[in-house]
């Protein structure tokens, strides 16, 4: 689990933007560039160069998850 404090501060490096917290997959996901940023023993690797690019039909279905488990961003734009 992420501290909230951390939680509510979390950008993206790139787009500087919020992202969708996936805490039982352990990664953070942005939407707008379609990338995932995993967590590795309880530390967000928030690194441009190890961020894992999604496909159209994973980003699909993790949007479909953050509307039906109620994944929240980081933060509010």
């Amino acid at each position: 689990m992420i501290d909230e404090t951390l939680l509510n501060i979390l950008a993206c490096p790139d787009d500087k933007g919020p992202l969708y917290y996936f805490e039982s997959d352990s990664f953070f996901y942005n939407p707008r560039l379609q990338r995932r940023y995993e967590i590795r023993d309880a530390i967000p690797v928030m690194l441009i160069d190890e961020a894992i690019s999604v496909d159209k039909t994973e980003h699909v279905d993790l949007m479909k998850r953050v509307a039906t488990e109620k994944i929240r961003l980081t933060f509010e734009e």
